[in-house]
């Protein structure tokens, strides 16, 4: 054994071992979980986080901001390329709250409308997510513990949704798995200004 654990650091070494390391006779390093699979929706039930959290500077604190659109005030438009969600204001303005987004193979685009609201949603991840991460919970009751946060709005007749987080430091990243997340504090002040119907457009970048 000895001597083959130095047969090996050698060839390593060498930069030679990948093709042995394939081989039955060699273990194959499995590397750490985090890397295997990446967590969706921030995964960690039981993290509190309270509804006054929010990004309060950078750039994917909330503000108001110069935006071009011909659609009408009210609508919500998503550019998930730029990790940003606008409400129109109209007058070329509207209100910017810096989001989270659905990591590589997850992002998606169209035009749905709001189809329900929730306070503090109770979380049941889709059967899809649980093929890929068998040790979630089946289901999570609403609570500043709930890694679907304080708000949810639900998205048409998908599964995806515009929702909080308990991982306000996921905000700008690409990390889900298709939902929208917003800090506490900012997808309660996001659901009391969008109402039931509301459209909502979600591109992958800005158009002009």
């Amino acid at each position: 054994m000895s001597a083959t654990r130095s047969v090996l650091r050698s060839l390593l070494a060498c930069g030679l071992a990948a093709p042995l390391l394939a081989l039955p006779g060699f273990a194959q390093p499995r590397p750490p979980t985090a890397l295997q699979e990446t967590m969706d929706i921030g995964d960690e039930p039981g993290r509190v986080s309270t509804e006054e959290v929010s990004i309060s500077d950078g750039p994917y604190a909330r503000q108001m901001v110069l935006f071009r659109s011909n659609e009408a005030p009210g609508t919500v438009v998503i550019h998930s390329g730029e990790r940003f969600l606008y409400i129109v204001q109209g007058n070329g303005r509207a209100l910017r709250y810096g989001i989270g987004v659905g990591r590589e193979g997850f992002t998606w685009s169209g035009q749905v409308q709001v189809s329900r609201k929730a306070e503090w949603p109770d979380w049941r991840p889709p059967p899809e997510m649980i093929q890929r991460q068998p040790y979630l919970p089946r289901f999570m009751a609403g609570g500043p513990g709930n890694p679907m946060g304080a708000r949810a709005l639900y998205l048409g007749s998908t599964v995806f949704r515009v929702h909080g987080t308990n991982q306000p430091e996921t905000i700008g990243q690409a990390i889900s798995s298709g939902c929208f997340r917003l800090a506490n504090g900012d997808i309660v002040d996001l659901y009391d200004r969008v109402p039931v119907g509301t459209k909502v457009i979600i591109r992958h970048k800005a158009t002009l």
